[in-house]
């Protein structure tokens, strides 16, 4: 019984150190707090689509196919899909054939030349010789069964990752173009702004040479007119700076920034639809790839409580020489088969110590779980509180904006005809300009929070569609 207790005690430690994954705390809320739209108003999956847009589309489409971070993310997944092919046909049997000639030609100097067969100290001799030998674990306790599994889930982990890249680009691409649309449309109302006081100036001149106003009045207005054409040539600037990185994101950066034609106009908001804050779990990829690495962190664990069960190896093997001499010939051929087992005794401290080490990066996985799924619903949450706030300011900033333009039309012509001063109309158009300025920025922030609001519900891929890249495996 003695030689069976070191087998004994280990499957006893081995038993003992064992650990499955604890079940990650999942709770989430049941509804959003927050939730404009309406069930099915978007496909997610494309969902700049929804915008109406063409050249919108044509630029996320550009980024998904040219962007150096996605295709960075789809080398890296087949990079992972061949390492996991790589370490399952390590599991089947190995071996190579390896092969040897020689050839050696004698010639004695001094000395009695022996010529006995067999025995010459002189001539020409020969030898060959080729060998195929093999070596094969057998997988008596589903170690091969275990690594295989935790290999494709790596691979399904890689998969989601490389979805979330081409999701964050979409994303970025289409914030980057309402960037730029909004500073195209914040270029032209500078640019009307530089108008209107230039106009202004032209008025005032008139009035103090006719004799009507202070002549320095046409002082104050070239003032504000000179901050004016300030702001649009920085505005030109920014904006060509934008249209850059919007090329530069779709792959194309020898064009000219002439060819982003973002036209200085804001669309309408698309609805974004009706969820529930579970469904992140199978729609946000990062979501999806902080699960599937617990599933890689728990084969490791499980390969790790195998360690301390015996090992088999099969050593079949086949050769054959030939040797040639001076009176002499033989040729043989030969196979062998054997077979080695280990048994870990005094290795067992280092491989407990492996294994509490794999018990405490599962629990990290899962912990990283946890935290990617309430990370995900704060940022769903915030996203959608922050949307609906955005379209009640749209909605007020554009009644009020129509209020400042009726009252500074009416300063306007009251100066004109000399019923009003200077200062009351100057006021009464930075007060329209002031509103018109805030409610361009407050359509632009609602559109690009519409798509960070798309993003953070998972939007930009299809789960239920196979990766793009599915036939390279």
């Amino acid at each position: 019984m003695r030689p069976h207790l070191p087998v004994a005690v280990v499957m006893t430690l081995a038993v003992a150190a064992c650990a499955s994954p604890r079940t990650p705390d999942l709770s989430l809320p049941q509804a959003f707090e927050a939730q404009p739209g309406a069930p099915g108003a978007v496909a997610l999956d494309q969902w700049w689509t929804a915008f109406n847009e063409p050249e919108l589309t044509t630029l996320v489409e550009q980024a998904l196919a040219a962007n150096t971070d996605v295709r960075t993310a789809a080398a890296r997944l087949q990079e992972v899909r061949a390492q996991r092919n790589s370490a399952i046909l390590s599991l089947f049997p190995q071996g190579d054939a390896t092969g040897s000639a020689r050839r050696t030609d004698t010639e004695q100097l001094s000395g009695t030349e022996v010529n006995i067969p067999g025995f010459s100290t002189g001539g020409v001799s020969e030898a060959y010789s080729a060998n195929f030998n093999v070596s094969w674990e057998l997988d008596l306790f589903g170690r091969s069964l275990t690594a295989a599994r935790g290999a494709n889930a790596d691979v399904a982990a890689q998969r989601f990752a490389y979805e979330g890249t081409r999701a964050a680009i979409a994303a970025q691409v289409a914030d980057s173009w309402f960037q730029a649309r909004g500073l195209a449309i914040q270029l032209a109302d500078a640019q009307e702004t530089a108008r209107i006081q230039r106009a202004l100036y032209d008025l005032a001149t008139k009035r103090a040479q006719a004799g009507l106003s202070a002549s320095s009045e046409p002082d104050r207005v070239a003032g504000d007119l000179a901050q004016a054409e300030a702001q649009v040539a920085g505005l030109e600037a920014e904006l060509q700076a934008q249209r850059r990185a919007l090329l530069i994101l779709t792959g194309r950066v020898a064009e000219p920034t002439a060819n982003i034609a973002a036209a200085p106009v804001v669309g309408a908001l698309p609805p974004v639809p009706a969820t529930i804050p579970g469904d992140l779990l199978a729609r946000r990829p990062d979501v999806r790839e902080a699960q599937t690495r617990v599933r890689v962190a728990a084969a490791r664990q499980d390969i790790a409580e195998r360690a301390f069960l015996p090992t088999f190896n099969l050593t079949p093997g086949v050769g054959w020489q030939r040797q040639e001499q001076p009176g002499f010939f033989s040729e043989s051929w030969n196979w062998s088969l054997g077979g080695t087992v280990t048994q870990p005794i005094l290795s067992i401290p280092r491989l407990l110590a492996d294994l509490k080490a794999e018990n405490a990066r599962t629990e990290q996985a899962v912990i990283n779980y946890e935290r990617v799924v309430q990370t995900a619903f704060g940022e769903a949450e915030g996203a959608l509180v922050r949307l609906q706030a955005d379209r009640r300011r749209v909605t007020l900033l554009t009644d009020g904006e129509v209020r400042a333009a009726r009252a500074y039309e009416a300063a306007r012509l009251g100066y004109a005809r000399g019923l009003t001063d200077l200062q009351t109309a100057l006021s009464a158009e930075q007060s329209w300009r002031a509103t018109r300025t805030q409610l361009t920025s407050a359509q632009v922030q609602a559109l690009r929070r519409t798509v960070q609001a798309y993003r953070a519900l998972g939007g930009g891929w299809n789960p239920d569609r196979p990766s793009p890249l599915a036939k390279a495996r």
